[in-house]
């Protein structure tokens, strides 16, 4: 039996999210059919991070095992001929079988990008979200500096979240704007359900002018989610990539100009 791991690129406009579901229609269905079709036997694949409806991928990470050997080459090329066009397969490698896409994982990387202007896009518009209020990024900045460091999160979880604990380690959480663009860039040792989603609720509700900086460090030491405000759209939201050991030569990928 031999491990592969691969990176995906996803628009997940379309799609019920990463996992496999028996009422809808997923990204995950669709990269296990077409591996399926190159190796001619079921494959099964496993995640760096599961990705709910509307959300995208830079570069998602999978592994599976199959007794099948095919050139990298073969998954990649054989593989995207069976994929829609929102979905295509970057790379493949050949893996040592103790990696695990989700448990090799030191660190994951998610992007949220906002089109701050006063009209909605027609341009981009499941690609991005929009916020027609104007958004001081100096105290989103301020805001994101209480949530830094390991914490209860649970004030940011979904009240479906299936995880045993809410605590986790946020290593960077930086706001920058880009002209009409407003970017988040979010940095944990791992995230909960709709966590990234609620964090952005959070920061936009305060760069609206709607709340000091300081309700962050509230709503975080509260662990309420009720208090936490309004989920953020799925629409800005990417799945950038994962840090791996450097023994596994994971490659990394870095984001479009345009995310």
């Amino acid at each position: 039996m031999t491990r592969y791991a691969l990176g995906i690129e996803y628009d997940g406009s379309d799609f019920h999210g990463w996992e496999t579901q028996s009422n809808g229609h997923t990204v995950q269905a669709c990269v296990e059919a077409a591996l399926s079709g190159v190796a001619n036997h079921p494959i099964k694949t496993t995640c760096a991070g599961r990705t709910d409806a509307g959300v995208h991928a830079v570069s998602q990470v999978i592994h599976f095992d199959s007794p099948v050997v095919r050139k990298t080459k073969a998954w990649v090329l054989g593989s995207n001929t069976h994929l829609p066009a929102t979905v295509r397969i970057l790379w493949a490698r050949l893996v040592a079988d103790d990696f695990h896409a989700r448990f090799s994982a030191r660190s994951r990387h998610y992007r949220y990008v906002i089109l701050n202007r006063r009209v909605r896009p027609a341009l981009l518009n499941r690609q991005l979200t929009w916020e027609y209020r104007p958004l001081d990024v100096e105290l989103m900045g301020q805001a994101a500096a209480y949530l830094l460091g390991e914490h209860d999160f649970s004030s940011f979880r979904s009240s479906r979240c299936q995880a045993p604990h809410a605590v986790r380690t946020l290593h960077r959480l930086d706001v920058e704007r880009h002209g009409e663009c407003v970017r988040f860039d979010v940095v944990a040792n791992g995230f909960l359900h709709h966590m990234v989603r609620n964090i952005a609720g959070v920061l936009m509700t305060i760069g609206a002018g709607e709340r000091a900086p300081d309700w962050a460090q509230a709503v975080l030491e509260a662990r309420d989610r009720t208090l936490g405000g309004k989920t953020a759209s799925p629409q800005g939201l990417y799945f950038v990539g994962v840090e791996y050991p450097d023994e596994y030569a994971i490659p990394r990928v870095s984001p479009p100009q345009w995310v």
